[in-house]
């Protein structure tokens, strides 16, 4: 399911074009008056078993063909994540780290990570799971660089296995490698020791550790069934799980209406009028906060450099405007520590009040620059250090509808409050060259969302190139706090050392976080309950492992 996990400057964010809009609302409102909620025949099994789960599209281009090698990006996705499985899965709500193929991991120096490898696990085949496939696909990345899709060899030196344990050596400091790890699938050894080329090879007939395996495939259908194998076969509720080819985003959107799927992940406008309303006991959505959409600010000039400027821009900027003009109101006002909340609030100092979320408040801004030596002319206009109007451009990617909206509601409060605010709208490439080379006043920066807290904050590292750090942030101060994050060993030392780069991105303000991106979810408990919501919020939508094992049959 759909996620911002945010890095660096163009993501790949799930743009959802407003132009069609009202037409589609019309649409299913249409489709509302031609009956009741349509069934995708979906039956009980009984026992307690759920028959048949329908999770919308999946992957492979406008061919699909069969593939469902775990490393390529063009793989039946999300099938694949139900079939091939990680060492830990963690839950990317709150961040916390559970036993699966490995049941507990160590680090036994900042170089060093142990992992204790679960017994009595079984590939579908029967053949027995052990550490020496660990070794096998950790090699098989080195010997395949195309196949190490998460650089993990870039920091990993060796790996070796002693009984039950895997040890992986690296080259320096490297506990910010663990989350990367944590999404590598591992393969069997002995499948893929006999294919001759893993990066080209599509793995027709998987052999799998995961919940489930394929049942058939044809284009437009792929059916998945459940693993009689499984090591944890008694908590999966459900007998075939069901991905379709998928359509455009509009008929996507009225399938969902019309109850074709189970569960999916797209941005629907209105959702409440268009979803909810269809079938309100047992439709339902939930949009947890993904990576931080921010106003960045260019740190390499006037009046941008000055702290007291930014802390302005942080109370003088209406989020929750944002939120209902941009977003049809699915999102909230971002943390300025840089973390996700509520979720990723147990890493924030307990002396940063409300989870580091501003308030608008003009008046505020207002004495923060007056204070700060700002003036105003005749014209109420906000004049810089200099005795000159301050007049911004602001830069948002073309085509990006809701940014752009965005930035109108963001242009509006800043003329408010006395200065000038041009917003233009070049090519996404166009403002990535310019942020490279430090060539604007303000534009949106992304970041966060993600578990690995040494990337969240590695935009800030002044040792990183432009593409990293895009704000052209330099301080050695935070420079050794990633170093402290790096060489962390503990939960407790992690803790410590996040709540650091937290505080100081409160204090600082580094950027301005606004409003979180969003993690579409929308789920019926017409067939199934135990989906995460805001109310049981055990992992995020796309934590699909997580998910599967929390399902149960709907009793209704």
């Amino acid at each position: 399911m759909d996620e911002f996990q945010i890095q660096g400057t163009v993501m790949a964010k799930q743009r959802c074009f407003l132009s069609f809009t009202s037409l589609l609302l019309l649409l299913i409102v249409f489709l509302a008056g031609c009956g009741g909620p349509q069934s995708n025949g979906n039956t009980k099994a009984g026992n307690g078993m759920i028959d048949t789960l329908d999770g919308g599209g999946f992957g492979g281009g406008d061919n699909p063909q069969v593939n469902y090698n775990p490393f390529l990006s063009n793989a039946l996705l999300p099938g694949v994540n139900y079939l091939y499985e990680p060492l830990m899965v963690e839950d990317n709500y709150s961040c916390k780290v559970q036993p699966w193929l490995a049941t507990g991991f160590k680090w036994q120096d900042p170089e060093t990570l142990i992992f204790t490898i679960r017994q009595g696990v079984k590939w579908s085949d029967g053949q027995p799971f052990g550490p020496d496939d660990v070794v096998f696909t950790l090699n098989m990345m080195q010997k395949y660089p195309a196949l190490d899709t998460q650089g993990i060899w870039q920091s990993l030196n060796n790996v070796t296995a002693q009984g039950n344990q895997v040890t992986l050596k690296f080259k320096g400091p490297s506990v910010q490698v663990f989350e990367r790890l944590l999404q590598q699938a591992i393969v069997s050894k002995h499948v893929w020791e006999k294919v001759s080329d893993p990066v080209t090879f599509t793995d027709p007939k998987p052999v799998v550790t995961g919940p489930f395996t394929v049942d058939s495939f044809n284009q437009e259908q792929l059916v998945l069934k459940r693993n009689p194998n499984y090591w944890q076969a008694d908590k999966i509720k459900v007998e075939h799980l069901v991905f379709h080819k998928a359509g455009s985003i509009q008929v996507e959107q009225l399938k969902l209406a019309r109850g074709s799927y189970d569960w999916n992940a797209m941005f629907v406008p209105n959702v409440q009028q268009a979803y909810i309303a269809r079938d309100p006991k047992h439709n339902h959505y939930w949009f947890p906060a993904g990576g931080e959409i921010s106003l960045g600010m260019n740190l390499t000039k006037a009046p941008f450099n000055d702290l007291a400027f930014r802390q302005a821009m942080a109370y003088a900027i209406n989020r929750q405007e944002i939120s209902k003009k941009a977003e049809f109101g699915y999102v909230q006002p971002a943390s300025q520590t840089g973390l996700s909340v509520p979720g990723q609030s147990s890493f924030i100092p307990s002396d940063i009040p409300n989870m580091g979320i501003f308030p608008f408040d003009q008046q505020k801004a207002l004495n923060i620059l007056t204070q700060a030596g700002y003036t105003k002319n005749a014209n109420n206009k906000i004049l810089g250090k200099d005795g000159k109007p301050i007049t911004i451009t602001f830069l948002v990617q073309n085509g990006w509808t809701d940014w752009i909206q965005a930035a109108q509601v963001i242009q509006a409060n800043l003329n408010a409050l006395g200065l000038t605010v041009n917003v233009q709208t070049p090519s996404p490439e166009i403002i990535e060259s310019r942020r490279k080379a430090a060539d604007y006043d303000m534009l949106f920066s992304v970041h966060g969302g993600s578990c690995n807290m040494y990337d969240t904050y590695n935009y800030l590292n002044s040792r990183v190139d432009p593409s990293v750090n895009y704000l052209h942030f330099k301080d050695p101060a935070v420079d050794k706090m990633l170093d402290q994050l790096q060489q962390a060993l503990t939960v407790d030392e992690q803790k410590k050392a996040v709540s650091q780069l937290a505080e100081y991105s409160y204090q600082n303000f580094p950027d301005v976080p606004l409003w979180y991106g969003a993690h579409w979810f929308e789920y019926s408990t017409k067939r199934a309950v135990g989906w995460p919501d805001a109310n049981n919020p055990y992992c995020q939508p796309g934590d699909i492992l997580l998910v599967i094992t929390h399902l149960k049959q709907s009793l209704e």
